[in-house]
C-alpha cells in the first residue's frame, strides 16, 4: 500500500518518493520491518499462548532425550512468521503483481492448514489433522499455482538465446516478446534450457503445448508437496527448520533477483522473468521473519513453530523455485529437506521388510535423519539391528542444528555457483 502511495506522491516531486521504485530500498525496509515485527509480536504471542494453554506436552524420552526440557513450551509459532512476513509485503509490495499475490496466497493457505493441525493437536487429539487432508491441501495449492502460471497473462518469460559473435565469443540475446513457456534450467549444463514440451511431448503434434503445461502443473504439485513435507520433517529441533530455511531463502533471493534483472540474466545466460522482482521483496520479509523467530526458537526454544510454520515454509520455497523456473535446483538448495524425506522412506521400507521376516531392521537409529544424532546409548532395544549405527554417542541438540546449518550453507552456495559453473 505504501508503494502505491509514494509512487503517487512522486508525480508531485515529493523528495524521497522516487526511492520506492528501487527493489533494494523496499527489500531492506521489508527485511528490517519483518525482523522488528517477529521479535516484538513474538514476545506477546508467547505470553498469550502460555496463558491460554497452547503449550507442548512432555515428549517421549525414548525418542527425544531432551524432551523433559521442552514441557510447557508454546507451539504454533508459525503464526509469528506468517504475520511478520505478510505485513511488510502488504506495505512495501506491489499488490497487483501476480507473483506477490501467489506468494501471499501460498503463505496463508498452508499456514491455515498447519494451524488447523496444531489446533487439533492441542485441543482435540494428539494425532492432529489426518495426513490425507494435509496432502490434499498441499496438492490443491500446487494445482492452483501451476494453473495460474499456465493461464495468467502476467506470468511470462523472455527466453534467452546464445549467439556466436565470433569463434571465441558468445553473447546472449532475448526474444523480443514475452511468452508462456514450460522451459526450465538444468544446473551444471552449458546452454542449460530444457523445455518440457519439446523434450517429452514433441510427438503429440498440435497437442504438445497443452500436454507440456499439464505436465508442468503436475510437476508443480509434486514439488510443493515434496518440499512442504520435507520442511515439516526437518522441524524437530530448536532452530533447525527456521535456520535452514532462512539460508535457503537467501539463495533463492539471489536467484530471483538475477532472474528479474535483464542485465544480470543476460550476463549469467538465464531466462529473464519480468515482474519477478517482487519475489525479492517477499523473500526479504520472509528471511527477516525467520531470523526474528530464531530470537525465541534458538536453543533452548521459548516457542516451537509447529505445522503452522513448517508446512508454509516448504510451500513458499517450492513455489518461488517454480516461479523462477529453478525447480531442478531444489535437490541442491533443499538438500537437508531431501535427506530428511529419503531417510524416512528408507526407514519405513526396511522396517516393513524386516517385519515380514520377523526381524527388527532399521537403516538408521532414528528417522528423520536428524533424530539419529541424538539417540543416547542404550535407547535402542537389543533385538533391533541398525545398518548404519553411527554416531555412537548422543550429540547436543545445538550441535546437531549448527552442523545442519553448515551443510545448508554449503549447498546454497553450490546452487548459486551453478549460475557460472557449466
Amino acid at each position: 500500500m505504501l508503494y502505491y502511495l509514494f509512487r503517487f506522491l512522486e508525480q508531485w516531486n515529493i523528495p524521497g518518493s522516487g526511492m520506492w521504485s528501487y527493489i533494494s530500498f523496499r527489500s531492506i525496509l521489508a527485511l528490517v520491518l519483518s525482523l522488528i515485527i517477529s521479535v516484538w509480536f513474538g514476545e506477546y504471542f508467547i505470553k498469550w499462548m502460555r496463558k491460554n494453554g497452547g503449550t507442548e506436552t512432555q515428549r517421549d524420552r525414548s525418542i527425544d532425550p531432551y524432551g523433559v526440557e521442552k514441557r510447557g513450551v508454546p507451539t504454533m509459532g508459525g503464526v509469528i512468521i506468517i504475520v511478520a512476513t505478510i505485513v511488510p509485503c502488504l506495505l512495501f509490495g506491489r499488490l497487483r503483481n501476480i507473483y506477490m499475490l501467489l506468494m501471499i496466497f501460498t503463505t496463508l493457505w498452508l499456514g491455515a492448514i498447519g494451524f488447523a493441525d496444531d489446533y487439533i493437536k492441542l485441543k482435540i487429539t494428539k494425532d492432529g489433522l489426518r495426513p490425507i487432508y494435509k496432502l490434499a491441501g498441499q496438492a490443491v495449492l500446487g494445482l492452483i499455482v501451476g494453473l495460474t502460471l499456465w493461464l495468467s497473462p502476467d506470468a511470462v518469460m523472455r527466453e534467452n538465446v546464445s549467439v556466436k559473435k565470433s569463434p571465441t565469443q558468445e553473447v546472449v540475446i532475448y526474444k523480443s516478446a514475452p511468452v508462456k513457456s514450460t522451459t526450465t534450467t538444468i544446473p551444471f549444463v552449458k546452454n542449460n534450457n530444457l523445455n518440457y514440451t519439446d523434450v517429452f511431448f514433441s510427438w503429440l503434434g498440435e497437442n504438445r503445448a497443452a500436454a507440456g503445461w499439464i505436465f508442468f502443473v503436475l510437476l508443480t504439485t509434486f514439488v510443493v508437496m515434496a518440499v512442504s513435507n520435507g520442511s515439516n520433517l526437518n522441524d524437530g529441533m530448536d532452530g533447525m527448520c527456521a535456520g535452514n530455511s532462512a539460508i535457503m531463502c537467501i539463495a533463492l533471493g539471489i536467484l530471483a533477483y538475477v532472474s528479474s534483472h535483464i542485465g544480470f540474466a543476460s550476463y549469467f545466460n538465464i531466462m529473464y522473468i519480468p515482474q519477478s522482482e517482487e519475489l525479492v521483496i517477499f523473500l526479504s520479509a520472509f528471511v527477516g521473519a525467520l531470523i526474528g523467530f530464531l530470537w525465541y526458537n534458538a536453543y533452548p526454544a521459548q516457542i516451537f513453530m509447529g505445522d503452522t510454520g513448517s508446512l508454509a515454509i516448504g510451500g513458499i520455497i517450492a513455489v518461488i523455485a517454480v516461479i523462477i523456473h529453478k525447480e531442478l535446483l531444489i535437490p541442491i538448495i533443499c538438500f537437508v529437506f531431501l535427506m530428511e524425506s529419503i531417510s524416512v522412506m528408507m526407514q519405513v521400507q526396511v522396517a516393513k521388510q524386516g517385519n515380514k521376516r520377523g526381524k527388527k531392521w532399521r537403516v538408521f537409529k532414528r528417522a528423520p535423519i536428524h533424530d539419529t544424532f541424538r539417540v543416547a546409548p542404550g535407547q535402542l532395544a537389543e533385538d533391533v539391528k541398525v545398518l548404519i549405527n553411527k554416531p555412537r554417542g548422543c550429540w547436543l541438540e545445538s550441535k546437531i542444528t549448527t552442523r545442519f546449518w553448515i551443510v545448508t550453507i554449503g549447498m546454497a552456495a553450490l546452487a548459486i555457483i551453478t549460475l557460472k559453473v557449466r
